[in-house]
Parts: C-alpha cells; sequence; structure tokens
C-alpha cells in the first residue's frame, strides 16, 4: 500500500502565517497538521509515504527526516500548481498497486484496518453538507455504487462531499486516467481536479463505493483551524492533567508545552500554547499560540498567534503571523 499526499499549495487562505511556513506545518493540539494526517495511518502496513511537495518543499522534507524519520517517503516538487491530479501524477512510476490519496489539510475518523482486503475497486470517503458548492461531491446510484463526481457543483441537489480521501486498488488504471484527462484537457475553473479522473474511471466501469466518516476536521481556514484545535484537544491533545500550574489557572482542555513560562494568566479552554512562549498577566482562551511568543496584559480569544510574536496591551481576536509585534499602551 502506498499513501500520496500532494501538499504543494501555498495556504493562501491562512495568511500571513503561511508567508513564513507552509500549512503542514502548522501547530494544532501541540503538533504539527502533518503528523496528525500521517497519524491517520497507524493501522495500515503502509510501503511507502509519496509526499508531492512545492511551496516551502524544504521546510516539509527537513519536518519528515526530522520527526518522522522511522517512515519510509519519497518526495517529488510540483513546480507547476495546475490541479491536483498532476500533483498526483508525479508518483506515477512508483504506483503499481492499492493506493490511498489523502490531501494535507483533511484529518478524518475511518476505520481502515481492512482496507487490505477491501472488495471494491475504489472508495471515497464522504460527509454530508449543509452546501456542497466548494467541494467535490459524489452521486451514487440504487446500488450504493458511485455514478458521479462532481466537483464544485453548481447546484445544491446533492450533498455527499468527498473529503479529499480516497482508496484505489489499482494506482496504476489511476494514472492512466489523470493521463487521459490531462490529455483531453478535462478541467474545473482552470484547475485538473482529481474528481475529474475519478468520472473517468467510473465512465470505465470502476466500482467506487462511498464510506461516510463521522468526523472530517477540515484545516484551510483559520476559523477551521480553531475548530480542528478545539476537537483535537477534546480527543486526546489535552495536558492539562501532565502540568503542574504555578501562579496561573488551567481551564481544560489545553495543549501547554511544559517549556512554556507562565504567570497571573488564565488559560483556556481550547488554548494551545508551543515551546518557550512567555505569557504574563493575560487571559488565552480558544486560541492558538505557537513558539516563543510573548503575550503581556492582554485578552486573547478565537486567534492565531504566530512563531516569536509580541503582544502586549488589550485585544479580542487577532491573527498575527511570525516574528509580529503588537504593542498597544
Amino acid at each position: 500500500m502506498k499513501v500520496i499526499i500532494p501538499l504543494a499549495g501555498v495556504g493562501s487562505r491562512l495568511r500571513p502565517h503561511t508567508f513564513s511556513k507552509p500549512k503542514p506545518l502548522m501547530n494544532i493540539a501541540g503538533t504539527p497538521l502533518l503528523s496528525h494526517v500521517l497519524e491517520m495511518f497507524r493501522n495500515v502496513a503502509v510501503e511507502e509515504f509519496i509526499l508531492i511537495t512545492g511551496y516551502m518543499s524544504d521546510q516539509i522534507e527537513s519536518f519528515i527526516n526530522t520527526k518522522h524519520p522511522d517512515i519510509k517517503t519519497r518526495f517529488f516538487k510540483q513546480n507547476e500548481l495546475s490541479g491536483q491530479s498532476t500533483a498526483v501524477l508525479l508518483a506515477r512510476d512508483y504506483v503499481n498497486g492499492p493506493v490511498l490519496i489523502v490531501f494535507a489539510d483533511t484529518i478524518v475518523e475511518a476505520n481502515l484496518e481492512h482496507i487490505h482486503s477491501e472488495p471494491s475497486d475504489a472508495i471515497a470517503w464522504v460527509k454530508e453538507v449543509k452546501d456542497p458548492r466548494r467541494f467535490g461531491v459524489a452521486v451514487p446510484n440504487e446500488d450504493g455504487y458511485v455514478k458521479r463526481i462532481i466537483e464544485k457543483p453548481d447546484s445544491m441537489n446533492n450533498n455527499l462531499a468527498v473529503v479529499g480521501f480516497y482508496f484505489l486498488r489499482d494506482g496504476a488504471r489511476l494514472m492512466d486516467a489523470i493521463e487521459k484527462q490531462i490529455g483531453n484537457h478535462v478541467q474545473t475553473k482552470g484547475e485538473f481536479y482529481l474528481a475529474n479522473a475519478m468520472q473517468i474511471l467510473l465512465d470505465d466501469g470502476m466500482q467506487m463505493r462511498v464510506q461516510e466518516v463521522d468526523i472530517w476536521e477540515d484545516c484551510g481556514k483559520p476559523d477551521s483551524i480553531l475548530q480542528t484545535n478545539k476537537y483535537l484537544l477534546q480527543h486526546g491533545h489535552d495536558n492539562s492533567d501532565k502540568i503542574v500550574a504555578r501562579g496561573y489557572v488551567i481551564v481544560p482542555p489545553v495543549n501547554i508545552h511544559p517549556d512554556a513560562q507562565i504567570k497571573h494568566s488564565v488559560i483556556g479552554p481550547f488554548a494551545t500554547i508551543g515551546a518557550n512562549c512567555k505569557i504574563d498577566g493575560s487571559v488565552i482562551r480558544d486560541s492558538i499560540v505557537d513558539q516563543g511568543t510573548q503575550i503581556k496584559n492582554a485578552m486573547i480569544t478565537k486567534s492565531l498567534i504566530g512563531r516569536g510574536a509580541h503582544l502586549q496591551g488589550r485585544f479580542l481576536t487577532c491573527n498575527v503571523g511570525d516574528e509580529s509585534e503588537l504593542i498597544f499602551e
């Protein structure tokens, strides 16, 4: 089993944070997003992870080699950001059998223990959404198999959103479909989306079933990053029971790095505090504060604070990039 993870995008919706680091390295509940994605495959015998990098690829490779040296990885760089399909196609020569494809801003809870014995040709993991128009959607037939996958539909008629997670028993067949897609210039809004390659396979007789997921956490925007942080803190990433709070108050759930220096403050609920942060006289809740940041006499809520930032004064909500300074007297 190979796992392909496309993560070449620039993460423009997460500016200013992605000016200095790629989106997959955003800190969520004390752990970079990419580590959460890799953890999804803990019960799968993965032969190799294939990472399609692009923006700040050196940071991605350094992170994997340093923090996940035990997994076998292969890197390809997507120089032209023309779509998901062209990213996946870079792995063509190394994918012959079963393959899982997951996008790097997607965290789902799915039982993968029996994936090696899956009888269908393919699986698309899905979740019902109120407004499907910014997603790809799966349209099943009366037998429960997918007959169409529509990328960014114009109507609200089908609401089974594909969560950016696919299994295919024959990875080489997918690569053939992508080559056909590119050769015929099959695009949606100017990009080669993977959904269009899947439709080529469906038209060719591939049997794909849908598997609904209960949990799908998207990490593409600041508000969704905070929602994912909140969920993860509620489900296994709260370390408040391991922190001895001297001179400050913890309101669980939180994730506080043991090297953080905190005094005369209230932390939580739903706060993540990175390494070497210095926090004094402040209230921080429903926020992520990255490593090395200093906060004094501030009230922070629903905020993303980058590495090495310096905040002083009273705020309610802010989105502050790395090495920034905001001082209100």
